[in-house]
């Protein structure tokens, strides 16, 4: 195994707790949290998962990813000049704007939360979940030499 396997290794595990963790809380957590406790009761628990979450996102997720990302990157040779060709250029390009994306509207989500603006922060979940699974297809096109 070599440095470049332990590199991506971090990158896809960091992604796929990231990737997990909202499909966990969309799919498990909230369903469960809506069935079994009052309002109040259930306010406090995802606010709490959310701001757990979130610190998981800063403190670890997106370090990794942008360490490991540059990193690999570099080992294959892009440049800002090959992200505009054809191929893995163009689909790495895709996998990092729609990223950026998905990091505006999870940040967007925890504001609308913070905020009461429960409606606007539920659309921002979905679009960072469903930019999330994009990202993963994406990923899955791009060659892991």
């Amino acid at each position: 195994m070599s440095w470049w396997s332990l590199i991506r290794f971090l990158h896809v595990t960091s992604a796929a707790l990231w990737v997990g963790g909202q499909l966990t809380v969309s799919l498990v957590v909230l369903p469960l949290a809506r069935r079994m406790l009052d309002t109040g009761q259930r306010a406090r628990m995802l606010r709490a998962v959310g701001r757990r979450f979130g610190v998981f996102t800063g403190a670890v997720f997106l370090p990794v990813q942008i360490s490991t990302g540059i990193a690999l990157a570099w080992h294959k040779g892009v440049t800002w000049s090959s992200l505009a060709q054809p191929g893995y250029g163009r689909t790495l390009a895709a996998k990092l704007l729609l990223f950026s994306a998905v990091m505006a509207a999870a940040a967007l989500h925890g504001w609308g939360n913070g905020r009461g603006r429960v409606g606007f922060a539920r659309a921002m979940a979905v679009a960072s979940l469903v930019g999330s699974v994009g990202i993963v297809l994406l990923a899955t096109a791009l060659p892991a030499s």
